[in-house]
């Protein structure tokens, strides 16, 4: 299969481009940023995305979503990296979302899919503890009683943790720390007792939280999926998250070219564009090049999932390592490229610099995911 987009996802990419100039330039970051915005995001942008059907797009029609798949995600998920759209697409729908549509009981679907949809509940996937991605380095647990489980621990980088209203909880019910068996996960309510939220905010503004649980009671039914098994989920939805980032990053870097592009062909140095200078040529053909690679690999990663292909797995890390290396270039080149502009705030240049940061390390960086393509090929 060609990797192209079809009719139809041209007809969404469209569709989403002019939305998101319209009503999310990179502008509205700022001034979310500059007022210091509680919760971090428009809610009222966020319900005219629900209402597009985007929340919804990877969810079963029976629960309100639209039945598509991640290659029409994936044309979204780009087009709101063109303009850093602050939004809970990651938290709520590809990662806690995606845990209860693949690893909930009916009921849980029933209860939380279609407000999640509708764009009405915003949730959260507290899974990892420390500064670095290490998927099963689990501390939190989750012990027995006799209602239910209590659980305590401490989650850090938890996206969109501050403002949620139901957390995803990945706590280790057996095994050893690292251990890939013994984690089970949680729906658990924020008002529990024995929650405590403290917001903090990433370089890119984006708003994250660590989150503290202290003997939270729980019962049994707020268990998702399998007791001790919770990796058989946790694995699929990290997957298919970082294919979705992924997608984002692919949007975010190839923004920042194409502003680069036109910067070089109107500043005027020297008598001529700094464009027809021969050695800035060659920077923007290696940033053209370093685009057009990643791209490839981000589409063939989301119709890999589509597919269900065996080779996941290591096409997400073969993107999400290539598309940090790309986002790192290419911000700094973009900056760069700029002159002494482009290190001041009032140029927006600056912002995709910061959103490249930050999501080279959200959910593994290029290190990790090589290593783990290494593993994963038996090496």
């Amino acid at each position: 299969m060609s990797l192209v987009l079809t009719e139809e996802q041209e007809l969404l990419r469209d569709t989403a481009r002019e939305f998101v100039r319209e009503q999310a330039p990179v502008a509205a970051l700022r001034k979310l940023r500059d007022a210091e915005d509680p919760i971090g995001f428009s809610r009222e942008l966020w319900s005219e995305m629900a209402n597009l059907g985007w929340s919804g797009i990877i969810f079963p029609e029976e629960y309100g979503g639209a039945g598509l798949g991640y290659a029409e995600l994936g044309v979204v998920m780009e087009e709101l990296g063109r303009t850093l759209v602050a939004n809970p697409m990651m938290s709520t729908v590809l990662l806690a979302g995606n845990a209860i549509a693949l690893g909930g009981n009916e009921t849980q679907k029933k209860d939380v899919l279609p407000s999640v949809c509708s764009g009405e509940r915003l949730l959260a996937f507290a899974h990892q503890e420390g500064s670095r991605h290490q998927p099963y380095r689990v501390t939190t647990t989750a012990e027995r009683d006799t209602d239910g489980y209590r659980i305590s621990g401490e989650k850090t980088f938890v996206l969109d943790g501050h403002i949620a209203d139901q957390l995803v909880v990945v706590a280790r019910t057996s095994g050893e720390l690292r251990d890939r068996e013994g984690l089970t996960l949680f729906l658990v309510d924020v008002n529990a007792d024995g929650i405590s939220r403290t917001r903090t905010s990433m370089v890119d503004s984006r708003g994250y939280a660590n989150i503290k649980l202290t003997n939270v009671s729980v019962e049994r039914s707020a268990i998702v999926g399998d007791v001790d098994l919770g990796a058989n989920v946790v694995d699929v939805v990290l997957d298919r998250a970082t294919a979705a980032l992924s997608a984002e990053m692919l949007g975010g870097f190839t923004e920042a070219f194409e502003r680069t592009l036109t910067y070089l062909q109107t500043r005027v140095q020297f008598g001529a564009p700094i464009g027809s200078f021969q050695a800035l040529k060659h920077r923007a053909a290696i940033m053209f090049c370093e685009i057009e690679l990643s791209r490839s690999i981000v589409l063939d990663t989301l119709r890999a999932i589509d597919e269900d292909r065996d080779d996941v797995p290591s096409r997400v890390s073969t993107a999400k390592a290539r598309c940090s290396d790309s986002y790192h270039l290419i911000g700094n080149e973009a900056v760069q490229m700029h002159g002494g502009i482009g290190v001041t705030d009032e140029e927006e240049i600056g912002f995709f610099l910061k959103r490249a940061r930050v999501s080279q390390q959200t959910l593994g960086d290029a290190a990790y995911h090589r290593r783990r393509f290494a593993s994963l090929r038996g090496f």
